[in-house]
């Protein structure tokens, strides 16, 4: 059973969607918030396995809570909800350490795979369309002068393969295109990828995008 808790200022989308969620056989929503404050209390008190994460809330908002969540080290998932697919708040929420983000008006078995994905680990979002995100907004990332990819420490760590396929993952490749392009069995890949996560610290492969650019494995198109 997938726990869920709901975060949003409007009491329609909460009651939408509890509905949706309470009629499926593997969920249950265990609360709902309507700011960021209540949503960091409740996670707290109950631990849910995914947070579907208003941003824009009275008082704390959606990014600042979910940076509260990742921080506290809870487990919990955190999918941004957002009007536009493109929303700047969405990438700052990525940022933020949240496991990806859907728009509003995904269509209810969009967001019930999103959910189910979340929860066992997985990004929601496509990686081509994490990567136009990014793109669009990489004017955040800071610069520094003479930063080398090899000088950081969760660069290091990785074999000249992960560090590869890294790279792709970065570029927007799926674990298909890598087996396919790298002669890999995708097998093997899920191996990779699973390998990266752990010694980057990466909590999943949303964030692994993330690290490729902090890093400049990979730079905007």
């Amino acid at each position: 059973m997938t726990t869920v808790l709901i975060a949003d200022d409007q009491p329609m989308q909460r009651f939408g969607f509890r509905m949706l969620l309470e009629s499926q056989d593997d969920m249950t929503v265990v609360g709902e918030a309507s700011n960021g404050t209540e949503a960091v209390h409740m996670v707290a008190r109950h631990h849910p396995d995914v947070v579907l994460m208003d941003i824009r809330m009275p008082g704390l908002d959606g990014i600042e809570a979910t940076r509260r969540v990742i921080a506290s080290g809870a487990r919990t998932r955190i999918l941004i909800v957002t009007t536009f697919d493109l929303d700047e708040y969405a990438y700052d929420g990525l940022r933020a350490g949240a496991s990806g983000f859907l728009v509003k008006d995904a269509l209810p078995e969009e967001l019930l795979a999103g959910i189910r994905a979340v929860a066992a680990g997985d990004a929601v979002v496509a990686p081509t369309l994490t990567r136009r995100l990014l793109d669009a907004y990489v004017h955040h990332l800071p610069v520094v002068p003479g930063t080398r990819v090899t000088s950081d420490p969760r660069i290091t760590a990785l074999t000249a393969r992960e560090r590869e396929i890294l790279t792709v993952i970065g570029q927007g490749w799926s674990n298909t295109e890598i087996a396919a392009r790298l002669h890999l069995a995708e097998s093997t890949v899920k191996t990779h990828v699973t390998r990266i996560l752990a010694k980057t610290g990466a909590r999943d492969r949303v964030q692994a995008v993330i690290l490729a650019y902090d890093t400049r494995l990979v730079t905007p198109l």
